[in-house]
């Protein structure tokens, strides 16, 4: 579909791509990738016509039709929400106005016998056949129906788009793009303002589609589940992997490790060749060999080795105050903006050294509840934050409040304390602030670079309770790997409010789940979550067929059960949930207790079987007891794992 041929760009000394080729074929889904200023957004540019090319060819077929989705965009602030979606149809609300004029001749006219009016019915009957095909007027369905997979609710179809942030307005954009159904859909940081349902929503979006897909994203379960080819582009070159990211990452390394091989082999070729030139330069019977290894040497190629980020840097909280046992107790928290309530009865406990995660739709009070927490608004019931806590708070505005007159260094440097301070630049080039990037202004960086000194800044200040609104939206994969290691080895408390299923993974123990004006607790991680609600998607999980089969659960439960439950509920009092909290606590150590000790006997036994099978020991009856009695202990520690567990459950 799209033909790509010794493609090259050059900014400066060094190029940006040098002699690339590809093909983006029919229902390719295919993610680009790379570090921070490789090139990624300059390719889409490129492939949608919006840059030229220093060198070669792009070649697009006449009838293609290309949507581009950049990152930043100028957005129209006159009309409704519904109304700028609709731009998507313009070709189709043309030719409909165009059938109702004739539609209206044929109506008004008389002289059916005449050349011009069959001409007339035969060009209304053409026309009307191509606004069939194109979805007749099914296409204000197709603008409800895209438009609420997108997040917005029907009350938002009418709202001026100007009320809307950028990050909403940028969805509007890309229902427009979805709508247009265009051939080739270009895509750069789609999900950045999505939250999980509507990213769930995009995914099966794209699944479905007969076009072909090029994006950039840095949500790694986002194109794991889209994309079924990578393009990385490293060092000018684009290098085509025909398979999922997980996969591509996998035989990057391998590749990268072929390279360091053949380089050291071809540095020790050098190294030899060197030598030998050196040795016998100056002697006669030598001569036409000495000549052979000065040519042999011209010609080598050096071989380059892919470029790596900083992702193995490990960053440390520097040390903070102990805070007390509870940082956050909530007991019937509700907030209400006028008649609309956002949650209502809000129990939640949260122990020191936990790290939940806030998931929901956009609207159901994440964010609401995090402001609760920090006092910053008021609300109904008793939240209490616990003793010597010290809250490190990250939102989007919090970028608003650096100090722009401050270089990108300056702003590390005035907070970094001991040992932290000799690794600045390691740790600026980690986040994309590397070389003179880390003497920019404040004043100078975008919004997302804002944000990412913002994360910085954070997380060298010592705090033991860390509030954290969306903070991987502008980070890289390498970066959130960073910032994910830190945040797994920081002994403090974390709340998390994210969309971003690969950072929640292996990083939360906790989910709160925000939905119809209540909020759950759920033990476990985020795929646990899912399994709670036997769900494949988050968005199953979040959305109406999650909430319906807990309504359509409670309606089908007898009243007299239904009355118990709710008595049960009522008659719970606080000091018991903190008892029934301790208590889950108690055995779920036990449980860790016990499983430590089955793996230790399980790696015993295992010793002790090997040694039995060797013919010297076949009739050693003190290692037969041996195992036997190391048998009988792991059959009682499993009984009691099982009893743990069962209790646990209960």
């Amino acid at each position: 579909m799209i033909s790509v041929e010794g493609l090259t760009v050059e900014f400066g000394v060094k190029p940006l791509f040098l002699d690339a080729s590809f093909v983006v074929n029919d229902r390719d889904r295919i993610a680009l990738v790379g570090k921070n200023g490789a090139g990624k957004s300059t390719m889409l540019k490129i492939l949608c016509g919006k840059q030229t090319p220093t060198a070669g060819n792009i070649a697009v077929p006449n009838d293609q039709t290309v949507g581009y989705l950049p990152q930043v965009m100028i957005l129209q602030d006159d009309t409704t929400v519904r109304e700028e979606t609709r731009k998507a149809f313009a070709k189709v609300t043309a030719l409909k106005e165009k059938i109702d004029v004739m539609n209206r001749q044929l109506a008004e006219r008389t002289d059916y016998e005449s050349d011009s009016y069959m001409e007339l019915v035969e060009k209304f009957t053409q026309e009307h056949e191509r606004f069939m095909m194109l979805g007749g007027d099914n296409y204000e369905a197709e603008i409800e129906r895209t438009l609420t997979g997108l997040g917005f609710s029907r009350k938002d179809f009418d709202r001026p788009t100007n009320e809307f942030s950028g990050g909403w307005r940028m969805r509007i954009e890309l229902a427009k793009i979805l709508l247009q159904k265009p051939d080739v859909l270009l895509l750069d940081e789609p999900t950045n303002h999505l939250d999980i349902e509507s990213i769930q929503w995009l995914e099966q979006q794209l699944a479905q589609t007969a076009q072909a897909v090029v994006l950039v994203s840095h949500d790694r379960a986002f194109i794991n589940n889209v994309t079924n080819r990578t393009l990385e582009i490293s060092c000018g070159k684009v290098i085509d992997y025909k398979v999922k990211y997980d996969e591509y990452v996998r035989l990057r390394a391998e590749r990268r490790e072929q390279q360091i091989r053949a380089y050291e082999n071809q540095q020790k070729e050098i190294a030899d060749t060197k030598q030998f030139i050196e040795r016998f330069r100056y002697q006669a019977t030598k001569a036409v060999q000495v000549q052979q290894r000065i040519r042999q040497l011209e010609k080598i190629v050096p071989i380059e080795i892919d470029e790596v980020d900083n992702s193995s840097l490990h960053l440390k909280f520097p040390p903070c105050l102990r805070s007390g046992d509870y940082p956050v107790i909530c007991d019937q928290v509700a907030k209400h903006y006028g008649e609309h309530q956002v949650f209502s009865s809000v129990d939640m406990l949260i122990k020191r050294g936990e790290k939940v995660a806030f998931v929901g739709k956009n609207g159901e009070g994440k964010s609401t509840l995090v402001k609760c927490i920090m006092g910053e608004i008021p609300f109904d019931g008793t939240l209490k934050v616990g003793h010597n806590v010290q809250i490190g708070y990250f939102a989007q505005n919090q970028a608003q409040l650096l100090d722009e007159s401050l270089s990108v260094f300056e702003t590390i440097d005035n907070v970094a304390k001991g040992e932290v301070r000799l690794r600045i630049n390691d740790i600026l080039g980690a986040f994309m602030f590397g070389g003179e990037a880390s003497e920019k202004k404040v004043k100078v960086l975008s919004g997302g670079e804002r944000s990412r000194l913002a994360m910085i800044r954070l997380l060298l200040e010592p705090v033991n309770f860390l509030i954290l609104d969306e903070p991987t939206n502008h980070l890289d994969m390498q970066s959130k790997d960073v910032l994910k290691e830190a945040i797994k080895a920081f002994d403090g408390t974390v709340i998390v409010v994210s969309h971003d299923r690969d950072f929640l993974d292996g990083l939360v123990d906790k989910v709160y789940e925000f939905a119809d004006g209540r909020v759950r607790e759920h033990l476990g991680g985020i795929y646990d979550y899912l399994r709670f609600h036997n769900a494949e998607t988050i968005s199953d999980a979040l959305g109406s067929n999650g909430a319906k089969r807990q309504e359509e659960e409670a309606k089908a439960a007898p009243d007299e059960e239904k009355n118990e439950k709710k008595e049960k509920e009522q008659a719970l009092s606080y000091a018991e949930r903190k008892e029934h909290q301790k208590r889950i606590s108690r055995i779920q150590k036990q449980i860790k207790e016990c499983e430590k000790r089955i793996e230790e006997m399980e790696s015993k036994l295992s010793d002790l079987a090997k040694q039995l099978e060797s013919p010297e020991n076949a009739a050693n009856m003190s290692l037969v007891n041996q195992y036997t009695e190391m048998q009988s202990s792991l059959d009682a520690e499993m009984a009691k794992w099982e009893e743990l567990s069962l209790s646990l459950e209960g």
